[in-house]
């Protein structure tokens, strides 16, 4: 059943939040991003450290990416084959565990590295148990899409506040010892989820039967068996490929304009100050409808402002053109609403795994292409290129979707 009529149109937000267990659920995941954030900078200097190598220290951030498309593939059935609560602990102890593991003096790279991996995979199983426990915390309804919505703007926010406190915290602690505020974010986390979410079943009993990347593989063949579901995921993975571009290329952009460090940090916070401010406008002044009529036409025209980037503008004009562009990711409300009623009850939990993992892979690849792109392509014309390119890819996805209603 919709929620959408209890929530006042004046206040939509504050609906959410009086809900005790999205409250919980809100808290659990602020105190673990800023954990994870923190814990990314203090593993990057760490490594860098140890191996005085460039390339193991960006590696480091990039594993972060890589290993999302084999948690959410092989380990999506554990989402509705247990129940939710106990997954979503499980995974933050098992991550909680981890970050001690980095954490213990003489802890090699190699295993490092691949600990930094083991977390990356149970991070997909652990968004998408969650973001199917919201419908069954606040509904199916605008509530849901508004919590989503929310979960979302605290992830950018935490790459904004977390990578300066990370920063001005390894300016007094060691890397290893701030690995610890990982370790005490994932187990604050759980507390808060034990203790504040209720006992619920698992979601399917048939996700149970055979073995669990059965299930995962044969819950993955339904979705995308869907013609609506499968234009629906898509229209939440392609446009995250081509916007990363900006991002992963603001330092060469930077140093191309003449500027310094402050502004590569600058470019790298105007994408996510654009999306945050997007989606808190659009979710508190637009109705639910409104927000679903503008979803496509706003998803159509996201990529648009990269195009100027082939005027090779200023400073400043890259700030707004970015932030623009991340104001745009607005459409994600309208896009909520729709996938959350078209994916059977029975299914959730895989598919929002599967939509969490497949959005962190593609935006890994599409940093890595635009890199790639850069060695023999300039700056600005490879983001003049990413926005073409994405435009024409997001429009097609957008036609599927309309013929897909």
């Amino acid at each position: 059943m919709s929620t959408t009529s209890t929530v006042p149109p004046r206040s939509p937000y504050r609906a959410v939040f009086a809900v005790p267990e999205f409250r919980a659920v809100f808290a659990a995941h602020v105190l673990s991003l800023l954990g994870i954030v923190v814990g990314e900078i203090a593993l990057s200097v760490l490594v860098y450290r140890l191996t005085g190598s460039p390339l193991l220290s960006a590696l480091t951030f990039a594993l972060g990416f890589l290993p999302y498309v084999l948690g959410g593939t092989l380990l999506a059935g554990i989402a509705d084959r247990r129940p939710a609560r106990r997954v979503l602990v499980t995974c933050d102890l098992l991550c909680a565990a981890g970050a001690v593991a980095m954490a213990l003096p003489g802890t090699p790279v190699a295993a490092l590295l691949a600990l930094r991996c083991v977390n990356a995979a149970v991070a997909p199983v652990f968004a998408g148990t969650r973001a199917a426990t919201l419908g069954d915390i606040l509904g199916e309804g605008d509530r849901f899409v508004l919590g989503r919505s929310l979960l979302r703007v605290v992830a950018q926010g935490a790459q904004l506040v977390g990578f300066a406190a990370g920063g001005v915290l390894l300016t007094v602690v060691a890397p290893r010892t701030a690995l610890v505020a990982t370790a005490a974010g994932f187990l604050a986390s759980a507390a808060l989820l034990r203790l504040g979410t209720r006992r619920r079943p698992a979601r399917s009993a048939t996700a149970g039967e055979g073995g669990l990347l059965a299930a995962s593989l044969s819950g993955i063949r339904e979705l995308f068996a869907h013609r609506r579901i499968r234009g629906l995921i898509l229209l939440s993975w392609i446009p995250p490929f081509f916007l990363v571009t900006p991002e992963s290329l603001a330092a060469p952009y930077a140093h191309d304009l003449g500027a310094g460090s402050t502004a590569t940090g600058l470019l790298l916070c105007a994408m996510p100050v654009g999306a945050i401010i997007g989606e808190v406008l659009a979710g508190a002044l637009l109705r639910p409808r409104t927000r679903e009529r503008i979803a496509l036409p706003l998803a159509a025209v996201l990529l648009l402002p990269f195009l100027l980037y082939a005027l090779r503008p200023s400073l400043g004009w890259s700030l707004l053109l970015a932030a623009v562009a991340g104001a745009g990711t607005a459409y994600t409300l309208g896009a909520d609403q729709w996938f959350i009623a078209a994916v059977p009850e029975e299914l959730r939990g895989r598919a929002m795994t599967v939509l969490s993992a497949g959005t962190m892979t593609i935006q890994g690849l599409g940093m890595a292409l635009a890199g790639a792109a850069a060695e023999f392509i300039p700056v600005h014309l490879v983001v003049a290129g990413s926005g073409l390119l994405g435009t024409v890819a997001v429009t097609a996805v957008v036609r599927e979707v309309v013929r897909s209603r």
